[in-house]
Order: C-alpha cells, then structure tokens, then sequence
C-alpha cells in the first residue's frame, strides 16, 4: 500500500507484512478518501484496515480528527493500544475514553489536545454534553463492532454522536453481520460506501466445534475437571451467562488448584484488565468470563473457548468461539449441554 514510510516502518515492527482479506480490500478503498462498510468474521484484522488508511491521512494533515466508537471498554483500550503502536515516533496523541475509568484524567488529555479519541458511546456522549469533546471538529469516525453496538442498547447515542458530527467525513462501520439496524444507520450518516464483505463462513474453518455433555452441576465441573488437565488446554476462556456464576466458578476451580480469574461487568476497570493481562501472559490458565469479553478481547493463542452455560443465540455463539483460532491459528470451541 501507498502510505507514509514510518507508518510503513512501525508495521514491520509489529510483524504486519501480509495484509489479511479485509485490509487488502477495504484499505485501498479507504486510502481514496471512501466511506467503507466492512463485513467480516471476527479475528480477521478489522483494526489496522481502519487504523492504516486514517492513520496516513494524519501522516499527511494532521489537523484531522478521528473518533472510534467500540462496544466494551476493552476492545477501546485495545484499538488505542494499537493507534499508539502504528503510530510510534509520530507524535501523534490518542486517548480511550471509556466508563469505568477516571473520567477527570480522560478530559486532562482531552484538554492538552489529541488526533484520535477512542471510547464507548456512553462516555463518549457524556463527555460532548460536558463540552469536552466538540463533534464539530472530527472529519473521521469508526464504529467498531457497530452490531454489539445495537445489542447492547447503544443505538440512540450512536445516533446523538453521529449527527452532531460534519455531513462531509469519512466513515467506517465494521461488523461481523450486517442486521437492518445497521443498514439504517449506514443509509442515514455515510456517503455512498463502498462495502467489502470477505464472510465466506460465519465461523473460522481454523476452529474445530464438539460438545459436551453433561446433565447435573457436579457432571459439569468434573467435565470441566478433565477438560482442564488435557495438556492443551494451556490457555482457556470459559463463557458463563451470569456475573455471579463466573465468581463462583473460578472459586471453584481455584480450590482445584487451577489459576483462574473471573471477569465481568461490575468489576473495577483495573480488575478487568488484570483479567485480561493475566490470560495474555499466561499467568493463568483460564479465564470465566461473561459476553463483556465475547466481542473485541483479542488475547493471542487462547486455545480452547468453553461454552459452559449454552449461548441464547447464535451470534453470541459465533463471537465466544471466534476468541480462538484466531489469524492463522488453530483452536478448540466446546459446548456443554444436557446428556
């Protein structure tokens, strides 16, 4: 691709040589200047085929402004993690402004000035209607994930901060399924886009899907028991659907003598990244965690995902498992269900 030399350099750095199917179809179309609507599975390098093309064009002016929108708290601090990567030695800012975290240090950076803000939409639209963000003055914006987005109730902020921004920007919407929700949205705050969809398969061919079955808590846990022992199961994210089951579970399996961690919503931000961290590094074996981590949570080599309550729908389904076999890794889904 035609983009700046250091940007180009600190790709390398990162290993990033080969683009994937969706940057190599949607970042030529974006370096253009094109709105761009990208469908594709979950763990394909939806990231840098936005973060590249609106990277170079702060490269090339950088009075532009760029927001990304994201389900989770996560996957914000994980899209700036890679903005502060891709754009090393640039001096170009970023800040994640997201809940759970001290909002008075997000409007401080805020305050001394940055090219990319990175957040979830509630603490987003908080801080435009504190006057810490003017919408006015960003010609960029990403929605990341924009069908979590609707699922978790935050279509009326999306639509509050896309229409205070200018009709004339560049807008990205990236998305694993492409829902009417979705298309209403496109039809109403983008300009003729140009859509790339490389879903050939709702589910990775790189992860191999078995169930399990099991029919009274105690069959569970030793299910879970086992499962856990097999040399394998090195790195292991098990999915419940209740925050207080993923506590009780990891007590559980901490009293086996497993490293385990639980993770979910009403746990303090720090706890959460710990969480997260901690499977990253390998300074735990598993992780419980509820669907606040199925979406945007990229932890490299988890190699086996554990449905242990089953998913209420398919999608759910489809983004727990597409936590493994990620890139061009190979990985493990199991289900437990009723014998």
């Amino acid at each position: 691709f035609n983009v700046a030399p250091q940007l180009l350099a600190n790709l390398t750095a990162k290993g990033l040589v080969n683009p994937s199917p969706v940057q190599d179809q949607s970042i030529p179309v974006a370096l253009t200047g094109k709105d761009v609507i990208g469908i594709a599975s979950t763990g394909t390098g939806k990231t840098a085929a936005f973060l590249i093309p609106l990277i170079n064009k702060l490269v090339a002016d950088n009075n532009h402004k760029i927001l990304v929108l994201t389900p989770t708290r996560e996957l914000a601090l994980q899209v700036e993690t890679e903005f502060m990567a891709f754009t090393k030695g640039m001096k170009l800012f970023s800040v994640a402004c997201v809940g759970g975290a001290p909002i008075m240090r997000q409007i401080k950076e805020l305050e001394l000035g940055v090219h990319a803000v990175i957040g979830t939409p509630g603490r987003v639209k908080d801080l435009v209607e504190r006057g810490k963000i003017n919408l006015a003055m960003f010609d960029s914006v990403v929605l990341d994930e924009a069908d979590r987005m609707l699922d978790m109730g935050f279509i009326d902020d999306m639509r509050s901060i896309l229409s205070k921004m200018p009709k004339t920007k560049q807008s990205f919407f990236f998305s694993a399924t492409f829902s009417k929700e979705i298309k209403a949205l496109c039809s109403d705050f983008m300009n003729d886009p140009v859509t790339v969809s490389i879903k050939t398969r709702d589910t990775a061919s790189s992860v191999a899907q078995d169930v399990v079955r099991a029919s009274t808590d105690a069959e569970k846990l030793e299910a879970l028991h086992e499962i856990l022992l097999r040399p394998t199961a090195t790195k292991v994210l098990i999915f419940r659907e209740m925050k207080r089951h993923t506590d009780k579970l990891a007590s559980e399996l901490i009293s086996r003598g497993f490293q385990a961690l639980a993770l979910h919503g009403d746990m303090h931000n720090r706890e959460r990244e710990r969480a997260v961290k901690s499977l990253t590094t390998g300074r735990v074996q598993v992780v419980i965690a509820t669907d606040v981590a199925a979406r945007g949570i990229d932890i490299p080599d988890i190699s086996l995902v554990i449905n242990y309550d089953i998913p209420n729908n398919y999608e759910t389904y489809i983004h727990r498992i597409g936590r493994t076999g990620r890139a061009d890794k190979k990985g493990t889904a199991l289900t437990f269900i009723p014998a």
